[in-house]
Formats: C-alpha cells, sequence, structure tokens
C-alpha cells in the first residue's frame, strides 16, 4: 500500500492513436493554466485510498479474464462551459458496475453513478467559447469504432495526477 490519503482515480485506456490524437486537442483547447493532464476516459474519481491494495488485486484479475473492450467515438459532447468527445461502450459501462458492485458502501456519491463516457478537450470557458470550438469542430470528430487498450490508476494529490499501474485487456 502506498500509505496515502490520496484518492484513486480509475480511467479507461484508449487507443494510442486516439490518445494522442485527443491529447493533442486538449493540448490546443484546454486552458493552458488547468491542463495538467493528456487525454484520458474516467470510470472512477475518487475510490478510496485505503483500498488501494484490494483495487490493485481486484483490477489484476478482472484484465485478466477481459478481452480489449469495444467502443465507438460518437462525435462531440458540450459540457456547457466545455467540449468533449462523446464515447459510446455498453460494454466498458457493463465492466465499471462489475467494479462499482465489488466497491459497494466505499464508493463516492458522484461514483455511485454511470459515467457518460467521453474525453474532455475543453473546459472551464464561457458558454460562448465552448460553442465556437463545437462548430469549429464539427465534422472532425467521425464516428469510429475502436477497443479500449485496458485500465489506468491514479492517486489524485491536487493537480497532475500521479501514475500508479496500467491494467492491460488480456482475456479473449
Amino acid at each position: 500500500m502506498s500509505g496515502s490519503d490520496a484518492p484513486l482515480i480509475l480511467t479507461a485506456e484508449l487507443p494510442e492513436d486516439l490518445h494522442a490524437r485527443f491529447t493533442d486537442l486538449r493540448t490546443e483547447h484546454f486552458p493552458p493554466e488547468r491542463n495538467y493532464l493528456e487525454a484520458h476516459v474516467t470510470l472512477f474519481h475518487a475510490l478510496p485510498a485505503q483500498c488501494e491494495d484490494e483495487v490493485r488485486r481486484y483490477l489484476a484479475r478482472l484484465v485478466g479474464e477481459t478481452a480489449p473492450v469495444e467502443g465507438r467515438v460518437e462525435g462531440l459532447m458540450s459540457l456547457g462551459g466545455g467540449t468533449a468527445i462523446k464515447l459510446v461502450s455498453p460494454a466498458m459501462l457493463d465492466l465499471r458496475d462489475r467494479i462499482a458492485d465489488h466497491f459497494h458502501g466505499m464508493l463516492t456519491n458522484q461514483d455511485q453513478h454511470r459515467p457518460r463516457l467521453h474525453v474532455t478537450i475543453q473546459n472551464k470557458v464561457t458558454s460562448k467559447e465552448a460553442k465556437a470550438l463545437q462548430a469549429q469542430l464539427s465534422g472532425v470528430i467521425q464516428p469510429r469504432d475502436f477497443a479500449f487498450r485496458g485500465l489506468t490508476l491514479y492517486a489524485y494529490r491536487g493537480g497532475p495526477w500521479e501514475f500508479l499501474r496500467r491494467f492491460a485487456f488480456r482475456g479473449k
């Protein structure tokens, strides 16, 4: 165990090409003073730090029996004061439900609810700025299928996330 009280963040890992493309968009459009992160798909915002060993063991077992998970880029998604890439993956949400069930009673209110899968490329801007970017990118983000490569665990320490471990899907 890390001996830390930093909450744990769990993300779904995009394929390398999408990760690079969405990170470039994020770098270009996210306010630079708040852009600490590369492109990511958050599944859980704050798993309890005291469960880190159990989280690591559970995820290692889970990815060993899970094949890469199908997903689809759907297009743009408005965040009101921001812009995201909308993703669809019933299988990833089912996998997330399994993790949520395992840690039932330990989840924050936010993490008790299924997320809308997305990659934020702009946030905390005016609605006008967000709509302008959405108009600029309209038609640029094309629907396409892909497979999530695994899960990634981080510790949240107030700024950039601390990478803890990557869990690659290895099942058939």
